[in-house]
């Protein structure tokens, strides 16, 4: 037995989780500090050990973090190796369209899932926005939203990813049951950001042009295409696909050796690895001392409604840790044995968390894009809170579809 009982071993695991986060410390050491804390005050030390090898050689763990660094890896290379301003470049050219730009753009970016990276987009968002018309507030939701609308239903996104193994339903699943969020979160975007905004004149851009602007394109996106082909096709794992798009990227940009090690060299790659560890190690500490039964009694009896479980849990966490997959990896450790996971209930779990994390101040996207445009957070939040209540309301409606 450890040296308290387990739900005061989880208040004092959580007390040092809110420190670790106040006093921004990396997810990935946030997360297993946690659980080592937990486990320490909760558990003997042979089973803390047994806890840590079984996590450590589960196929899924494994799985996971593997997936975790080569999408990070991906990533990084697309940076360091500039294939991503060529991307964003040749699409502005290729949409010739100011209000679809500033659709476009954040959400092609955002396949690439660099911590902060809506201010990778701000710029290109910026100079298209001149052109619209937008004041401040709204061209930093514009940049913000529509970054944030292509992960709910991107199939090598590692929160999805996370949020399928943890939960146990496939990543299909999920992704066929959040476009319709998607879709209303695509609409609220420009109803709330673009719609009373005049309508901006073609240039002429001649037939060589956007031939050449097209194969910019197609060969800049091809390693991500072929990330995203490999799962979703050939239903190759995912802890491979990565690294298929990165031999794309290798032979596409040919970088020299320094490029390719820099990433390497970066604590945001093996942090980010870490915190995929550390997502499955909390959920097996929770499971070996029974938190899910401690919360089980406040269901069976009927003080606490699974539906609202679902909702505040991940929400809660999700916006006090700055990271859905913060908040996913702890509220399904938390929620683990009360409910029966299945497509409806893992869905709600994660928009509820990927939705708190998105209008929360912890949010690094959020602070840097405000910063960028030198908008005031409460003037940010006018557009914000109301895009985030439809949305919330998209995400209920498709969890009480069967």
């Amino acid at each position: 037995m450890g040296l308290l009982d387990p739900l005061a071993a989880l208040i004092a695991a959580f007390c040092l989780l809110g420190l670790l986060v106040y006093k921004r410390v990396n997810l990935g050491i946030t997360l297993n500090a946690a659980a080592l804390f937990l486990a320490l005050f909760a558990l003997d030390l042979p089973s803390i050990w047994a806890v840590i090898v079984r996590t450590t050689i589960d196929p899924l763990t494994i799985s996971l973090v593997a997936a975790t660094f080569g999408i990070m890896l991906l990533s990084m290379l697309y940076k360091e190796t500039k294939t991503i301003d060529v991307l964003s470049e040749s699409l502005g050219r290729l949409v010739n369209n100011a209000k679809l730009t500033v659709s476009v753009l954040p959400a092609a970016i955002g396949l690439l899932p660099v911590g902060g990276g809506a201010l990778m987009s701000a710029p290109l968002v910026e100079a298209e926005t001149e052109k619209l018309g937008l004041r401040e507030d709204k061209k930093t939701y514009v940049n913000l939203w529509f970054r944030h609308t292509i992960f709910p239903v991107y199939p090598v996104s590692q929160v999805l990813i996370l949020a399928a193994t943890l939960t146990g339903v496939t990543v299909t699943t999920l992704v066929i049951r959040q476009i319709p969020v998607v879709a209303v979160m695509v609409v609220i975007g420009y109803l709330v950001g673009l719609r009373k905004t005049p309508k901006q004149a073609k240039s002429e851009a001649t037939k060589a042009d956007r031939s050449l602007e097209l194969r910019r394109f197609v060969t800049a996106f091809l390693p991500i295409l072929a990330t995203i082909v490999i799962v979703v096709v050939f239903f190759v794992d995912v802890s491979i696909a990565p690294f298929v798009g990165i031999a794309f990227l290798l032979v596409i940009a040919k970088p020299r050796l320094r490029v390719l090690a820099k990433p390497l060299r970066s604590w945001a790659i093996w942090g980010i690895t870490l915190a995929a560890y550390g997502a499955f190690l909390l959920r097996n500490v929770a499971d070996a001392i029974g938190i899910s039964q401690i919360f089980g009694s406040f269901v069976s009896n009927g003080s606490v409604n699974v539906l609202l479980l679902l909702i505040v849990i991940p929400a809660f966490l999700g916006a006090i840790t700055g990271s859905p997959s913060g908040g996913i990896a702890i509220s399904v450790s938390i929620l683990a044995g009360i409910v029966s996971f299945t497509g409806r209930s893992a869905s709600l779990l994660y928009m509820s968390s990927y939705l708190g994390y998105l209008v929360a101040p912890t949010h690094l996207c959020l602070i840097l894009t405000a910063e960028y445009f030198k908008c005031p957070l409460g003037k940010l939040y006018k557009y914000l809170i109301p895009s985030l209540l439809v949305t919330f309301a998209a995400t209920i409606l498709m969890y009480l579809i069967p």
